[in-house]
């Protein structure tokens, strides 16, 4: 099967090129829009993304030459040959032939299906790609981004036939995977913004993965630092952040209004960076975001992580950072790890938002259970990899 990508400014002009160059029979196998052209990323102009294939098989009245041309033996040797032994080599070209066609046909029917979108038969699928669309399955990846995992895949699994393993596909939904992750931004604390600000809904784990920051900036990046928290809604709150400034050497501040954060702010001026903990109330009330405005000064020198916990639903993840975005995120903080084995809801997220991804955390541990997040590590938690 032949495969070409072709770019065009529309998908009627694509069409042409596709005809012009693999014919009518073509199929197109996936399609997509692309910015192309333009100047330090303005006046880009969208163009239409499509790649298609053609079954190379020549009609059927060629079909003898064929036969002849794949024949290893001369008319001369064939003559030569007794009628038992002719009789097996016609069959044997017969069968290898009526296999290579219905091949085909099967996969020009998948690759329709696929790229129409309505693709249900998995049956049809390669082992090793039904295999993958199970995994996506169960890490409830949404569809139209396993969709076009799969048909990618797809496209790669028959141009390399001959020679790809299953070990090949999933080193090609690694790659693929990891891509697609790879324009939002990554790593964890730049210190180009001194105070970091950490907000989220109840019980996500904010102040344990505040003390891990702590630890990471004070015991790796030999930094000065400090805390401030207004969670002052739950004395044990208080407490546990006591706790840990304790065992760090950690000066800590408890703010109850704009005056005392600014107050706060003041006293730590010296301070390479100062880590804010917010109190962990019910997202769904506005209220609360409304709060934070009236205890917080955010400002230039602010950045802000929004904790999310992977035991929650992928439309709780989203109406949190909905209720949160009144304040600007930064990044978000993905904890939990350790307590579920589902991590597609990390994909869908990033993928509809673009937000960057500053740690994840995967234990109670402090500081060992956190890890600055990139691509690579999100999609090696997806597949089970360490």
């Amino acid at each position: 099967m032949k495969v070409k990508k072709f770019v065009a400014a529309s998908m009627p002009d694509a069409m042409k090129l596709i005809r012009a160059e693999l014919g009518s029979d073509a199929v197109i196998l996936n399609s997509k829009v692309v910015q192309k052209g333009g100047f330090l990323g303005f006046f880009m102009k969208k163009n239409i993304e499509v790649i298609a294939a053609i079954d190379p098989l020549p009609s059927k009245e060629k079909t003898p030459l064929i036969k002849e041309k794949s024949n290893k033996f001369t008319h001369q040797e064939k003559q030569k040959m007794s009628a038992p032994i002719m009789d097996f080599i016609g069959k044997n070209e017969e069968t290898n032939h009526e296999n290579l066609l219905k091949e085909i046909k099967d996969l020009r029917s998948l690759m329709v299906e696929i790229s129409s979108g309505v693709s249900s038969n998995f049956e049809k699928y390669p082992e090793p790609l039904k295999e993958i669309n199970q995994l996506l399955v169960h890490q409830e990846i949404g569809d139209s981004i396993r969709h076009e995992v799969i048909t990618s895949l797809l496209e790669k699994w028959y141009v390399n036939k001959a020679s790809a393993t299953s070990q090949d596909v999933t080193i090609w939904l690694k790659e693929q995977l990891t891509d697609k992750l790879s324009s939002n931004e990554y790593g964890g604390i730049s210190y180009k913004r001194k105070f970091i600000n950490v907000v989220g809904p109840t019980g996500v784990g904010k102040t344990t993965t505040l003390a891990k920051i702590a630890a990471e900036c004070l015991l790796t990046d030999n930094k000065k630092v400090a805390f401030i928290t207004t969670d002052t809604y739950r004395i044990a709150a208080i407490d546990q952040l006591k706790t840990y400034a304790k065992i760090l050497g950690i000066p800590l501040e408890v703010s109850y209004n704009l005056d005392d954060f600014k107050a706060a702010k003041e006293k730590f001026n010296d301070y390479d960076v100062v880590l804010i903990d917010t109190a962990g109330r019910n997202f769904r009330n506005k209220q609360y975001v409304d709060d934070l405005r009236n205890v917080i000064d955010f400002n230039e020198e602010m950045e802000t992580f929004l904790v999310l916990g992977l035991t929650s639903k992928l439309s709780d993840m989203k109406e949190i950072y909905e209720q949160f975005s009144l304040v600007k995120i930064n990044k978000v903080i993905f904890t939990k790890v350790d307590e579920t084995s589902i991590y597609g809801h990390m994909i869908n997220f990033l993928t509809q938002y673009g937000l960057g991804v500053a740690y994840l955390t995967n234990g109670q541990n402090v500081p060992d259970d956190i890890i600055k997040a990139n691509p690579q590590a999100i999609v090696n938690t997806l597949l089970g990899d360490e």
